[in-house]
């Protein structure tokens, strides 16, 4: 058995679970909440949250506000937005962090791969050289280099600039 130490997982372990969309009741808590629900960014019709598992550091969502599992129902200007958004967090990521690429995808359905298939939204995941490493692929562990929340601390300076 090969521990690893990961002491920001007993505060979900110990915490209370809801059965109702996170996308959908996190931005409603206000932005008073933000920091503690990894919101870094409100546009008009979409947020940028952090991905509080992530497969890399800097590991960031896109959501819209409307609920929805797929394309489905977005207007025009929402998804415009989306894209300019998109667009805004590559930069901001490039600033602080200053990947060598990055891996978009929307997963949509369960059969995709979708974790919350229910309400659609874009993973955005910074990439350097050599961040797979035997670490990742011997032994199926992934190495964040940052506490998450000095992640959330630069990156809001940066997305809110």
């Amino acid at each position: 058995m090969k521990p690893l130490w990961a002491p920001w997982r007993m505060t979900y372990i110990l915490s209370q679970k809801t059965s109702e969309c996170i996308f959908c009741e996190m931005p409603k808590q206000g932005r008073n909440k933000d920091r503690d629900n990894l919101i870094l960014y409100r546009s008009s019709h979409n947020f940028v949250m952090m991905n509080r598992y992530p497969y890399n550091n800097g590991h960031l969502m896109v959501v819209p506000y409307f609920h929805t599992p797929s394309f489905d129902g977005l207007t025009d200007d929402v998804l415009l937005d989306f894209m300019k958004v998109t667009q805004h967090s590559i930069q901001s990521l490039k600033k602080a962090f200053m990947p060598e690429g990055f891996n978009l995808g929307i997963n949509i359905g369960k059969v995709a791969g979708a974790g919350m298939e229910e309400h659609m939204h874009l993973h955005m995941v910074p990439r350097w050289t050599g961040d797979t490493s035997f670490m990742t692929v011997l032994g199926e562990v992934r190495v964040i280099p940052e506490h998450i929340m000095s992640t959330y601390d630069k990156l809001f300076t940066i997305f809110n600039s």
